[in-house]
């Protein structure tokens, strides 16, 4: 009985022994993929990313808005502008006098700020140009021109002006044809 005894005491350490065994070993095999995974990750160079960056304006450092063709299915040459360069050229010469808001070339609008003219200290203007078409023709440019008069220390809005309007694109058309003229005759020479 001893023998016996001292058997299954025998019996008894290797079982234990072997679920200890057991224990470290599947303990040994979940952790160590665990591990690996995280140290072959920490050597990744992850970054967010970023967002879709749009093209920014030139002249006012702002993002720019959606192009024409892209409202309509169309996409553009790349490298082209969307919009008839020599009525935008035009576009930006004539508005010029006044200091300028939001240029969106691609887009093909330019928003001017509030200008008080001379001589009109009761009455600002704040002009909107668009370019909407790809040929050089009249209703190709159109501008309005938003009016405000002063009442007091305030400003209130008087509606369009549609003369002025009218008057600035066949400013901006004139202006157009000119430029036309001289790359024409540059190219002839």
């Amino acid at each position: 009985m001893d023998y016996n005894l001292r058997l299954l005491g025998e019996a008894n350490r290797i079982v234990i022994g072997a679920m200890l065994n057991f224990r470290q070993y599947s303990t040994f095999l979940l952790i160590t993929p665990l591990m690996l995974h995280l140290v072959g990750c920490s050597g990744l160079d992850i970054k967010t990313p970023e967002p879709e960056k749009k093209p920014v304006s030139a002249f006012t450092g702002k993002p720019q808005g959606t192009p024409i063709e892209e409202l309509f299915g169309k996409k553009n040459k790349a490298g082209s502008l969307p919009v008839n360069a020599l009525l935008w050229r035009a576009a930006l010469d004539i508005a010029s006098f006044v200091p300028l808001d939001d240029v969106d070339t691609f887009g093909g609008s330019i928003v001017t700020e509030w200008y008080v003219p001379e001589g009109q200290p009761n009455r600002r203007l704040k002009l909107a140009v668009f370019v909407v078409g790809l040929e050089l023709r009249s209703d190709a440019i159109q501008v309005r021109a938003y009016v405000q008069t002063r009442d007091g220390n305030t400003w209130t809005n008087a509606g369009r002006d549609a003369d002025l309007g009218r008057k600035l694109e066949d400013l901006i058309l004139t202006r157009a044809r000119e430029l036309r003229a001289a790359a024409t005759s540059e190219t002839s020479n």
